[in-house]
């Protein structure tokens, strides 16, 4: 993010390698400004980057570490996920909306919110992060309502499945929640941000566990500061980005 850059590390390498944007920010086809989220297109062969400063989503192609292709402009972008039809979603964290785009769209879908900054189950307040299930129900870290909200396929409003009980850090709330991804057994893992700790929360539960962290911010193993994104691995190992540390963290779930 602040180096702005994507940076791909190979497991057990003791460096990475740059595969996207340089050390300084800008808005030409080979910079990046304050990216905040990266996926990966299998299907492409391709990395897909929420170029948050740039107002712009990005795509470099892993032949081509020198310039992107700039596939959606003019869009407050946060976070990206890719379905199993290759349609994109993007959280558009000013409008308040999560789209979702086709390949060859000119213009996105709103799938979520798009009513309006607000805390009812039809709108967003800040979404950041997002996740689709196979389902393509969707899942969507609702910043400033202290939320994560799950939308189904063609839903008209949301469901609350972790927090919404107000900015806290007890074990029914969340406080800025950033990233949110769901295990295969349908377990929602949510990066509590502000508490420094990530979250468990089974769909339906009145609350959540901590699965990591909560012992205040720091640098030791046991501890968060400020966690951002989240991911499995095949094996079910979750890497935690953990900001203020500057560091990616691996954990195994049980």
């Amino acid at each position: 993010m602040g180096n702005h850059r994507i940076v791909q590390w190979k497991c057990n390498a003791t460096n990475g390698e740059i595969v996207a944007g340089e050390n300084t920010p800008g808005n030409k086809t080979n910079q990046l400004n304050y990216p905040t989220d990266v996926i990966i297109d299998k299907e492409n062969n391709s990395l897909i980057i929420a170029d948050r400063e740039n107002r712009r989503v990005m795509e470099w192609s892993h032949k081509n570490h020198t310039n992107g292709q700039i596939i959606i402009s003019d869009i407050d972008c946060w976070g990206l996920a890719i379905d199993k039809n290759q349609s994109l979603y993007v959280s558009d964290c000013k409008k308040n909306e999560v789209k979702r785009w086709k390949r060859g769209d000119k213009e996105g879908t709103i799938v979520a919110g798009g009513n309006g900054e607000g805390d009812h189950l039809n709108q967003l307040n800040g979404p950041t992060f997002i996740f689709v299930d196979p389902n393509y129900s969707l899942y969507i870290s609702d910043l400033y309502n202290h939320r994560v909200m799950k939308w189904l396929k063609d839903a008209k409003e949301g469901i609350v499945v972790a927090g919404g009980n107000g900015e806290g850090n007890s074990l029914t709330q969340l406080s800025q929640p950033h990233g949110v991804i769901v295990d295969q057994l349908g377990h929602i893992y949510v990066a509590d941000w502000d508490n420094n700790r990530v979250m468990r929360w089974c769909e339906g539960a009145a609350e959540g566990t901590i699965v990591i962290g909560g012992n205040e911010h720091g640098e030791q193993s046991n501890q968060l500061n400020c966690p951002r994104g989240l991911s499995f691995d095949r094996q079910g190992n979750l890497y935690v980005v953990d900001e203020w540390n500057h560091r990616i963290q691996k954990f195994e779930i049980d």
